[in-house]
C-alpha cells in the first residue's frame, strides 16, 4: 500500500511538472508572439514613408538644367532627377498660383472648390479655400503624420483661412501671392509674415528662411524621436517677382502699394540667382535627409505651380503663365525615393498636381475621405513603371479653357463676341505651332462636347471664391 502511495505521488508530481512546463511554454510563446506583433506594428509605423513636397513658384519647363537650361545651374535638382524619376508630361492644375494650390490640397479640380483664379491681395482679402475642404494635410494627420507648411499659402488672407486650421501642425511664411523677399510686405503694402495665426517677422531672405524652417521641421519631427512619420510642404516663392537677390535692398514699404522698379537688363541675372538659391535649399534638405538616415524612407516631390512668366523659360513650349498653351501648365517635376524608385527614369505619363493626394494615401494603404476626388494614384507607376489609365484632362482660367484627350489638345479662347478654337496634335507638335482644327471637325466637336460637360460638372453648386 505504501508503494502505491509513492507511485501515485510520483504520478501527481510528473503531472504537475508537465502542467507547469506547459504553462511556462505557453507564457514564453505568448511573450514571443507579443514581441513579434509589437515588432510588426513598429515595422508598419516605420514603413509609412515621410513625404516632402517642394513647389517652386512660376518655375518654367526650361528653367532648370535637367530640362535643358544651359544658363542656370541647378546641380541639386539635377541630382534629384538622376537619382529619381523626371517627368516630361507633368502639368499644374492651374496656369496661375492659387488654383494649382487648391487642387494640390484637395485632390480635385480647383473649380470644385471655387478657386478658379488668383486670390489677389487687392480684391480677395476676405475670402479663401473653405475650411470644410478636406486637405492632404488633414488626411495625413488623421493617419498619424506630423504636418508642416513653410512658405507661400495663397489660399486666403484672413486668419480664419490659415493653413494651421487646414490640417497643418506648423505654419510659418506668407499668405499672399508674393512678398518682398527681404521686407516681407505684399503688393498692397501689408506686412505678411506669419507664425501660425499670428503676425511675426523673421529677418532673412524668403528662400533661405523657407529652407531653414524645413530643416528645423525635419530635425524636430524625425520619426526616430517622435515615432510618427511626417509630411513637409515647402511652397517656395522663387522665382516669382519681385526680382531680388540675397544682397538686394527692399522694394516695398508698409502702407504703400506697389513695388520699386528693377532695371530690365538686370532681371536675367537676378532670376538666375533666385533659382540657384532655391536649388541650394533643395540640396540642404537632401543633405539633412542623408545625415539623419531618413533618405531611405522619404518620398520627395519637386514641381512648379505653373509655367514661367515671360522673364523665365518654358523651353520649346508655347506661351507663359496665365495662358493655356503648354507653356502655361506643363512644368518640371521630379519624384525621388531611393529605395523604391528606379534612378534616372524618365516618365512620359500625363500627371497633374491633384494626383498627389490620392498617391500619398495609396502609399500608406489608405483612400481619400472625400467622395469627390478627380486625381488618381500614380503609386504603381512610380514603383514599377505601370502605365496610367487613359483619362481626359481639363484646364480653365478666365476666358480660356482647354481639354486634352490622348495626344489631341483643344484650346478655346473667348474674345468679345467670338470664341477662337484651336486643335493640336501634341505627339507631333508639342510647341503648338500648327492649328489643325479645320482638318479634324469631328474631333473638335467631340472635344468641345467633353469640355462643356466637364464645366457643367465642376461648377455645379459651387460658390466662386475667385475666377
Amino acid at each position: 500500500m505504501h508503494g502505491i502511495k509513492i507511485v501515485f505521488g510520483m504520478m501527481i508530481n510528473k503531472t504537475l511538472n508537465a502542467v507547469f512546463f506547459f504553462l511556462v511554454t505557453l507564457i514564453t510563446l505568448n511573450s514571443v508572439f507579443s514581441q513579434e506583433n509589437k515588432s510588426k506594428d513598429n515595422d508598419r509605423k516605420v514603413l509609412k514613408p515621410n513625404f516632402i513636397l517642394i513647389m517652386a513658384d512660376d518655375l518654367g519647363y526650361g528653367d532648370i538644367s535637367c530640362y535643358g537650361n544651359t544658363y542656370i545651374n541647378t546641380p541639386n535638382i539635377d541630382r534629384l532627377a538622376m537619382e529619381g524619376i523626371r517627368f516630361t508630361d507633368f502639368h499644374s492644375n492651374g496656369a496661375v498660383c492659387s488654383p494649382t494650390r487648391a487642387a494640390l490640397l484637395t485632390g480635385k479640380y480647383q473649380q470644385r472648390t471655387g478657386v478658379g483664379g488668383v486670390i489677389t491681395a487687392a480684391s480677395h482679402r476676405e475670402v479663401g479655400l473653405a475650411i470644410e475642404e478636406i486637405t492632404i494635410a488633414d488626411e495625413l494627420k488623421k493617419h498619424g503624420y506630423s504636418t508642416g507648411i513653410f512658405g507661400k499659402w495663397h489660399l486666403g488672407y484672413d486668419p480664419k483661412f490659415n493653413p494651421s486650421l487646414q490640417g497643418y501642425d506648423d505654419f510659418r511664411g506668407f499668405v499672399s501671392g508674393n512678398v518682398d523677399y527681404h521686407a516681407h510686405i505684399d503688393q498692397e503694402g501689408y506686412f505678411d509674415w506669419w507664425n501660425n495665426t499670428e503676425i511675426k517677422d523673421d529677418n532673412g531672405y524668403t528662400t533661405d528662411l523657407i529652407t531653414e524652417y524645413g530643416l528645423d521641421f525635419i530635425e524636430r519631427n524625425n520619426p526616430k524621436k517622435t515615432e510618427k512619420p511626417f509630411f513637409l510642404y515647402l511652397p517656395h516663392e522663387s522665382p516669382h517677382y519681385p526680382y531680388q537677390r540675397r544682397t538686394d535692398n527692399a522694394l516695398r514699404r508698409v502702407g504703400e502699394r506697389g513695388t520699386d522698379p528693377v532695371p530690365e537688363d538686370s532681371i536675367p541675372g537676378i532670376y538666375k540667382e533666385m533659382i540657384e538659391v532655391l536649388d541650394e535649399g533643395v540640396g540642404q534638405i537632401m543633405q539633412k535627409l542623408k545625415e539623419t538616415g531618413l533618405d531611405k524612407n522619404t518620398i520627395v516631390i519637386f514641381c512648379s505651380d505653373n509655367g514661367a512668366s515671360n522673364n523665365g523659360s518654358n523651353g520649346v513650349l508655347r506661351g507663359f503663365k496665365a495662358g493655356l498653351y503648354e507653356g502655361g501648365h506643363r512644368v518640371p517635376a521630379i519624384a525621388w525615393y531611393p529605395t523604391k524608385f528606379k534612378a534616372g527614369e524618365v516618365s512620359v505619363e500625363s500627371v497633374l498636381t491633384m494626383d498627389f493626394l490620392p498617391t500619398f494615401l495609396d502609399f500608406i494603404g489608405e483612400v481619400p475621405q472625400s467622395n469627390t476626388i478627380d486625381g488618381i494614384s500614380i503609386m504603381n507607376h512610380l514603383l514599377s513603371g505601370e502605365p496610367l489609365p487613359k483619362r481626359d484632362l481639363f484646364w480653365g482660367f478666365g476666358n480660356k479653357n482647354a481639354v486634352r484627350s490622348d495626344n489631341w489638345k483643344l484650346v478655346a479662347i473667348k474674345e468679345k463676341d467670338q470664341e477662337i478654337i484651336e486643335l493640336f496634335d501634341l505627339s507631333k507638335d508639342i510647341s503648338e505651332k500648327n492649328d489643325i482644327a479645320e482638318d479634324h471637325p469631328k474631333i473638335v466637336k467631340q472635344l468641345i462636347r467633353k469640355l462643356k460637360k466637364w464645366r457643367r460638372d465642376v461648377f455645379k453648386g459651387v460658390s466662386l471664391v475667385s475666377e
